[in-house]
């Protein structure tokens, strides 16, 4: 019996249940989906820095492909070696490792390698054999290496091994990204905790009378307690299964977009992982989540008594967040800090705009204007919960935007000063430049070239710490369009001369300025030089520094080498093409126009920021969604208000333009209040945490018109909010409010 009086609620209310059910799965996939991929990139991240610790790389001097005849000469002569045949899958296994189970064998002799064989069990490693039929079932990319345990050993002429690490050590910028998006998904768990709450205490507010009469018929508190608890379990667990199931959706349709982004900005491969119970654990979380959000016992909003000592406290929070906003030194704390604001906010926003209201209604002499600001600031009040759910949500929008067109119109001047010319050739290290040059120099079709030569330098100020190295040919006239962050008045002159440049991170990690000395290690030989410029470097993590090509020493051995080459005229590629196919016979060249890198470039930029703008867009959905179910359901409440409106002589046209005017001012009250917040997290996104998480920085910039397009968005809810209600007013009188169902201002 009890049973069915709590379902009889939903039965009355079924729009209630639907929007609770929604707002459960929409979050939950959201949240869940996110989860998935950063605890698959998390693990491989941990995982690839485990698999080849300790290892070589056998590569071929003539810069060409191993291939397996390469690991039957090597076996041959006794090397102990290890095929290696990693192999892209598609859709959401992530990357697959084939190896020779039999070439293991070799390496249980050596001391440094017997005690880590565990590592090839399991998960992403398969048999050799397997991942080739793989690669050739789905046509997938492969590319075999060949390991073999670190130390010294004697190898054929024609091989070198080389450490088989990542040059880059990214992890922990790679786990700020990755947290940036935990951050990103705990404002949508915020968001939905509010939601959720608010729906649940309308219903409370509508069972008021239901819950009297069942204390009256004998049902003890705790009994009536145990049901509510019982029903918000259910539920949340009736629309968590399927939220999860949602995200996992989500997380194979976004995997392949957020590996590239993960390779191309730290280098870090999505490997395969089996299926484990964390994958359900966002169900578990959801739904406790549910269960504390739902259960804190509500406050009186508008008891006037209790707003004060809530609003002492809400100030002094938000002053202690903006200060330690300003002087957080870490990520940690950035966020510590930014979640306290939110929360000060949240606090403040209905309080002060239904005090804002308030005063205006009492300084009015107008009745009806006065009864609509009135009933405009109870709305607030009502319905503070979602209103501050939807601030919130419209000012991660305006941030993101914000940060992802700034970041676009800067990266792409950026790759427009770097990518100078018109092909790019990747040169074979062995080889030298000075067999092609005159070639070169001697063609009608090139304007002007310069080679690029990268390798390692070592910091004398950070512990001998590696960074990149960088050396160019002052002197080419494709350099001098160049933007720098800093620098001195002809800073490719102070170049030629025997300064030095340095990107913004390795600038901010040793606190370099204009002028300052900087010392460092090339090939073992020591520099002392003034840095004469800044630049900026986007999308990579590492600390480079660049020099002239004629400062090299002349040991100095390049890791990678390419040509620029600026042609006359677009047809002559296919001509340069030719002419080094003939100069250098035998040698792979990957010879690719700029264009295309800058798409490929492009491509790793959209896919970088999809699932941050997809998140925050739909969180804006949810948000504005559930304004509108609860706005409805509420402005249902009201009917009876409305209608002693017509009674009291208000004409029909004039109470839907009443009604269209407060469900429209709600709305865009709460859109108004998320542009200051909005401005706020902006640039805590490109001043704070994005210096912090990635080492460089985005200039500061709004979008007014992107703001008027969210004032839209929020005018055309409170639109359709008030369609609906409208939908719902006839000449007949409503059914009247009792005491029992209202309190407080609301009458």
């Amino acid at each position: 019996m009890l049973l069915r009086a709590f379902l009889s609620h939903y039965r009355r209310h079924p729009l209630q249940l639907l929007a609770l059910v929604l707002i459960i799965v929409l979050a939950t996939g959201l949240w869940s989906g996110v989860w998935d991929l950063t605890r698959q990139a998390r693990g491989s991240l941990e995982q690839g820095s485990q698999l080849i610790s300790g290892f070589d790389e056998i590569t071929r001097a003539d810069g060409q492909p191993v291939n397996v005849t390469d690991f039957v000469r090597l076996r041959r002569v006794g090397v102990c070696v290890l095929p290696w045949l990693e192999v892209a899958t598609a859709g959401n296994r992530g990357q697959v490792i084939g190896i020779d189970s039999l070439s293991l064998g070799c390496f249980a002799g050596e001391s440094q390698s017997s005690g880590n064989l565990e590592r090839f069990q399991g998960e992403p490693f398969v048999d050799i054999r397997e991942a080739s039929q793989l690669a050739e079932a789905e046509s997938a990319d492969a590319r075999l290496r060949l390991m073999a345990p670190r130390g010294p050993r004697a190898l054929p002429e024609g091989y070198d091994a080389i450490p088989a690490e990542r040059r880059l050590d990214t992890g922990e910028l790679a786990d700020s990204f990755l947290l940036n998006l935990d951050a990103l998904c705990v404002l949508v768990l915020l968001i939905t905790g509010l939601l959720v709450r608010s729906v649940y205490l309308l219903g409370l507010s509508q069972r008021r009378a239901g819950f009297l009469l069942l204390r009256r018929f004998g049902v003890r508190e705790a009994r009536i307690r145990r049901y509510q608890v019982i029903e918000l379990g259910v539920v949340s667990l009736l629309a968590a299964i399927p939220g999860t199931l949602l995200g996992l959706l989500l997380s194979r349709l976004f995997s392949e977009g957020f590996e590239r982004a993960l390779g191309g900005l730290f280098d870090v491969t999505l490997y395969s992982q089996s299926f484990t119970w964390m994958t359900l654990a966002p169900v578990l979380v959801m739904t406790a989540l549910v269960l504390a959000w739902c259960l804190i016992a509500p406050g009186d909003a508008d008891d006037p008594h209790r707003r004060l000592p809530i609003r002492i406290p809400a100030v002094g929070l938000l002053v202690v967040a903006a200060g330690w906003l300003v002087l957080a030194g870490s990520l940690a704390q950035v966020f510590v800090a930014l979640a306290l604001l939110f929360l000060s906010v949240g606090v403040l926003t209905p309080i002060l705009l239904s005090g804002v209201l308030e005063t205006r209604s009492r300084r009015t002499d107008r009745p009806l204007r006065r009864w609509t600001l009135r009933e405009l600031a109870v709305m607030l009040r009502r319905l503070g919960l979602p209103v501050v759910a939807l601030q919130f949500a419209a000012a991660t929008v305006l941030a993101i935007q914000a940060l992802v067109t700034t970041f676009e119109t800067t990266f792409y001047d950026w790759l427009d000063q770097r990518l100078q010319g018109d092909i790019y050739v990747e040169w074979p290290v062995a080889e030298t430049i000075d067999r092609v040059a005159p070639e070169l120099d001697s063609l009608d079709t090139i304007e002007t070239w310069y080679p690029v030569r990268r390798g390692d330098a070592h910091s004398a100020a950070d512990a001998g710490r590696r960074i990149d190295l960088l050396a160019l040919e002052p002197t080419s006239p494709l350099l001098r369009d160049w933007d720098f962050i800093e620098s001195v008045a002809a800073p490719w002159d102070a170049l030629d001369d025997g300064q030095v440049m340095v990107n913004e991170q390795l600038a901010r990690r040793l606190e370099l300025a204009m002028g300052d000395s900087l010392g460092f290690t090339i090939a073992g030989k020591k520099y002392e030089r003034q840095v004469a410029a800044i630049y900026a470097d986007y999308g990579r993590p590492s600390g480079e520094i660049l020099i002239s090509a004629q400062e090299l020493p002349a040991d100095f051995r390049p890791a990678f080498v390419s040509l620029t080459l600026d042609l006359r005229s677009s047809d002559a590629i296919r001509a340069v093409r030719e002419t080094l196919r003939k100069v250098m016979p035998g040698v792979s060249l990957q010879i690719r126009d700029n264009a295309s890198v800058r798409g490929l470039a492009t491509r790793v930029f959209e896919q970088t920021f999809l699932l941050t703008r997809a998140i925050s867009l739909l969180t804006l959905v949810l948000a504005g969604v559930a304004l509108l179910v609860l706005g409805w359901v509420f402005f249902g409440t009201r009917r009876w208000y409305f209608h002693l409106l017509r009674v009291w002589g208000l004409s029909s046209r004039a109470l839907r333009v009443r009604i269209s005017s407060l469900s429209v001012g709600l709305t865009l009250l709460a859109a108004l209040a998320a542009l200051p917040l909005g401005v706020l997290l902006t640039w805590v996104l490109v001043a704070r945490i994005n210096p912090l998480a990635f080492g460089w920085s985005l200039p500061m910039a709004v979008y007014p018109v992107f703001w008027l397009q969210l004032l839209a968005v929020a005018v055309g809810i409170g639109l359709v909010i008030a369609w609906l209600i409208q939908r719902q007013l006839s000449d007949q009188a409503p059914e009247p409010v009792t005491v029992g169902h209202v309190e407080g201002a609301e009458r």
